[in-house]
């Protein structure tokens, strides 16, 4: 219940017992080294989530140092960001053939280089490439397997362990933005981005920590836990060792693999047996022809797995709600990162530094947004109240405060605004359960997906928009103006379809009673 927009698991299913068989439970889920997947997932929060919603303190050094307009500077950090939630779903594939553990590592390894690579920049175009998208993909490569991970690893307590690990993102602004700001003071932002690329590294740790399940473990926990269908649907959270897939392209590729490894099988044979006078030369290359073949094999199967999770799904597109949610989705997560990006710069215009490094708002946003995830939930599962009522009024005061910020100019009444920014964007930990509700259970994944798409493409056009705004007006307002406009544009999206829906059940019982 817990678990936010960006750290669901593509895991889900139903809890009903399916078969007569007792199962042993194994003692890692729900338990064991399963609480050592939480640390490892809570400490990546920290070091992706967090060390992004810090980087309004390095485009104030970004502006400074390359003299470009702030339109063009907020590219760079809107690139990190996005790319981090674009790339999910194609980072599913790396999942699917190499599984969640050499994903991690080299996303670690990947995300590293780019904030070193990032502290030669010359110009801000080079930030683009290093740390737009070099450190972006990595820290895709590292958030999605530390996602999938706890939704394995736990059944019974999945809510509680999301819960923990998302917390890391609060923690991780807060502690990232005092860490960078103390770095660039002492240091210079480039020396910063290097000792920051050190520190990345220990996403590779992370991701040394994810041990995958044993075959035999990951088929008892589905045992308990769902159908073939469900497991079909939750394909993309197992590695290609794990996955048996079930229906006509599962038997397909089955088929094709079979006769692939026969052909390799009858090939060797055939070479073996006739060039045996050749001795050990011609070993190379059958052990090249093996290994060839076999990730021929493993790169389609993975492949094949990954199209039929997300882009099999063209059904959700005729749900009328579904669409409106990613139309919101488009508009949502810009407003919440915008004040991350350029609130530092917006203090420094107000002379309200002092108060701010004291105390930056970042930080108050960052702090209350954790108990605000933790408040909606538990509000939101009380059972006399709506869930979906809960989630759209968060959003209103979501886009009450973006649109009322411009009007504040004093420390105080900045915070105050910030702390409602931070509570009402706890919301994101009732996007799983409200997707659900529309989409239903067997599509929530593929479902999901696309949303996380959708709020990486706002979080990539939104603090440039903001920014091209100020170069053109020379004030933030109409950037939060316009940007809590088109927020309370894909509100409305989410009233009005779903009276639609109502309706159009009613006009067809009249029309029915009419014939």
């Amino acid at each position: 219940m817990y678990a936010s927009r960006e750290d669901v698991g593509y895991d889900f299913g139903d809890d009903s017992k399916v078969g007569s068989k007792p199962v042993k439970p194994n003692p890692n889920i729900d338990g064991g080294w399963a609480w050592m997947i939480v640390l490892s997932s809570f400490l990546v929060h920290i070091l992706i989530m967090g060390s992004q919603m810090a980087l309004g303190i390095l485009n104030m050094e970004w502006l400074e140092e390359f003299n470009q307009s702030r339109g063009l500077t907020a590219w760079v950090s809107s690139l990190s960001m996005g790319i981090t939630l674009i790339v999910g779903p194609f980072i599913g594939l790396f999942i699917s053939m190499c599984g969640c553990r050499k994903t991690a590592i080299i996303g670690g390894v990947l995300n590293a280089l780019g904030w070193i690579l990032s502290a030669y920049a010359s110009n801000v175009h080079y930030l683009f490439l290093t740390f737009g998208v070099m450190a972006g993909v990595g820290s895709g490569m590292v958030y999605l397997p530390a996602v999938v991970m706890v939704g394995q690893y736990f059944q019974k307590r999945r809510a509680l362990a999301q819960g923990l690990s998302t917390t890391g993102t609060g923690f991780g602004a807060f502690l990232m933005t005092a860490l960078l700001k103390y770095l660039c003071t002492e240091y210079g932002w480039r020396s910063t981005m290097f000792l920051q690329g050190a520190i990345s590294l220990n996403l590779c740790v992370c991701g040394a920590l994810m041990r995958p399940l044993s075959p035999k473990d990951v088929s008892e926990k589905y045992v308990v836990r769902s159908n073939s269908e469900d497991n079909k649907a939750k394909a993309l959270s197992h590695s290609a060792e794990t996955i048996k897939s079930s229906g006509p392209l599962g038997d397909e590729l089955e088929k094709k693999e079979e006769a692939t490894n026969e052909e390799v099988l009858h090939s060797v044979q055939h070479i073996d047996i006739g060039d045996k006078s050749r001795g050990g030369r011609n070993m190379y290359g059958l052990r090249i022809l093996k290994t060839v073949s076999q990730l021929t094999v493993t790169v389609r199967k993975g492949f094949a797995i990954w199209y039929s999770s997300y882009f099999g799904a063209a059904s959700l597109f005729t749900n009328r709600v579904f669409v409106a949610f990613i139309i919101w989705a488009l508009f949502a997560y810009s407003s919440f990162v915008i004040p991350f990006i350029h609130l530092p710069e917006i203090v420094k215009q107000y002379n309200l530094s002092i108060q701010n490094n004291i105390f930056p708002l970042t930080s108050i946003i960052a702090i209350v947004h954790i108990f605000g995830k933790v408040i909606l939930g538990i509000i939101s599962d009380l059972p006399c109240i709506s869930t979906w009522n809960v989630f759209l009024m968060a959003n209103f005061t979501l886009v009450t405060c973006i649109l009322t910020l411009p009007l504040m100019h004093t420390y105080v009444s900045l915070a105050v605004v910030c702390a409602l920014i931070g509570f009402s964007s706890g919301y994101f930990s009732l996007m799983p359960v409200v997707t659900e509700d529309l989409v239903g259970t067997k599509h929530l994944a593929n479902a999901y997906g696309i949303i996380i798409c959708a709020n990486g493409v706002s979080a990539l056009l939104g603090p440039p928009f903001a920014g091209w705004i100020y170069d053109i007006t020379h004030k933030y307002d109409f950037s939060f103006y316009i940007s809590g406009l088109l927020y309370m544009v894909g509100i409305l999206f989410l009233f009005i379809q779903p009276c639609i829906q109502k309706k159009q059940p009613k006009e067809k019982s009249t029309e029915e009673a009419q014939v």
